[in-house]
């Protein structure tokens, strides 16, 4: 009994030291998990109603729902970041880089050949390739290089220009697919305030973003041939040399300006863009005739506003009136000469309709608000005395 006993507690004690081995040795694998991934997981608190056993994990699955996670950046981006993304995305293929060259006479060589003038930005306003710039761009230039979204050169022609709107129109010289005409949109609206985008390639940045809000509205400056360009967008959007031609765009993506000019070649902040809404009047026309028709008197010149204001006269100074117009006829007469030889100022306008006019500039901004056919009455001022002079409107260019 003794021997059976003492046989028994020896088996146990070995026993009892091969579980302790076994349990000392990582590196030992239970049979009864053979085919499994080697390794032990860590133990985990079990929560309320869980087994304590960590289910087993699908690699497959992690990485799909890794997929479907949206990025942390994403993740940290402002709902109006997102919405310059969005709008810069919709209108990458609208804009454009103009090159306007123009021919020099190569002394050694005795021939000409294309330099570099001057640069800008531009839009598609059609899918027939026409692109929409200021006039300032362009100007003076005999051929022009269009460079698309995908950096591929396109040699244009000039369609048409207004320079009274800086408003110039190029047309493509070849089919080009993907071209996407800039979303058009309206700025008799806007308010103060509102969130603005300018895409544009200032310094020669290609497609380069600011964003900006509209600084104020109504504003004028004197454009070409010193007439004012009247209602224009001002913005704090950084507007550069190079932006010009360039869109200005709402956050529905939608073209509501040009980018035109800054106040001061060192001013900062202030820009300023042709509205959509004189976008939207001119370019139809340079498209369709390569000009723009506007309303006016009809056989009368204006002389320049310089003249009127050195001569201490307030209103619209005739120069010339073609004796074969309805003006002539109404009793409208130009400068005359003295016996004196000395040229001396007869009629000039103070008035059309209900509307002032102080400089021929006024008289300019009026006419356009007409339609050809009209009549107005003019104010006609001669010798300090005022008289009333109906008129019917005429289409002059």
């Amino acid at each position: 009994m003794t021997s059976t006993t003492n046989r028994t507690v020896f088996l146990a004690i070995i026993a009892l030291s091969l579980a302790l081995f076994a349990c000392a040795d990582p590196g030992r694998k239970d049979p009864a998990a053979a085919g499994t991934t080697a390794g032990v997981a860590e133990p985990r608190p079990a929560a309320a109603g869980d087994s304590g056993v960590a289910p087993a994990t699908d690699p497959s699955q992690s990485a799909a729902a890794a997929q479907t996670e949206p990025p942390a950046a994403n993740a940290r981006l402002t709902e109006d970041e997102r919405n310059t993304i969005e709008v810069v995305r919709k209108t990458r293929n609208s804009v454009v880089y103009i090159t306007n060259l123009q021919y020099v006479r190569d002394f050694f060589y005795s021939s000409d050949r294309p330099v570099p003038r001057g640069s800008g930005s531009g839009f598609v306003w059609d899918g027939q390739g026409h692109i929409v710039t200021n006039f300032h761009v362009i100007d003076e230039g005999d051929k022009y290089m269009v460079s698309l979204s995908n950096q591929k050169q396109v040699e244009a022609t000039l369609v048409g220009h207004d320079p009274t709107k800086d408003i110039a129109v190029l047309k493509l010289g070849e089919q080009v697919a993907g071209l996407g005409p800039v979303s058009i949109g309206t700025s008799h609206d806007l308010q103060v305030g509102q969130k603005v985008i300018a895409i544009g390639n200032p310094f020669g940045f290609d497609h380069t973003v600011t964003t900006g809000i509209v600084s104020a509205l109504g504003r004028s400056i004197v454009g070409a041939g010193d007439v004012t360009i009247r209602d224009m967008i001002q913005t704090d959007a950084s507007i550069n040399p190079g932006n010009s031609g360039g869109p200005l765009l709402n956050s529905a993506g939608e073209l509501i300006g040009m980018n035109t000019m800054i106040a001061t070649p060192t001013s900062s902040g202030v820009g300023f863009a042709i509205p959509v809404d004189t976008i939207r009047k001119i370019v139809p026309q340079l498209i369709q005739s390569g000009k723009v028709t506007r309303p006016d008197i009809g056989g009368v010149s204006f002389v320049r506003d310089e003249v009127a204001q050195r001569a201490g006269i307030e209103g619209a100074v005739i120069l010339d009136v073609s004796k074969a117009s309805a003006a002539y006829d109404q009793g409208l007469r130009g400068l005359y000469r003295d016996n004196f030889g000395r040229l001396l100022i007869r009629d000039y306008v103070t008035g059309i309709d209900a509307m002032k006019v102080k400089s021929y500039d006024d008289l300019f901004t009026a006419l356009d608000g007409y339609k050809i056919g009209d009549t107005v009455t003019l104010t006609v001022g001669r010798e300090g005395k005022a008289r009333k002079v109906t008129i019917r409107l005429v289409g002059s260019d």
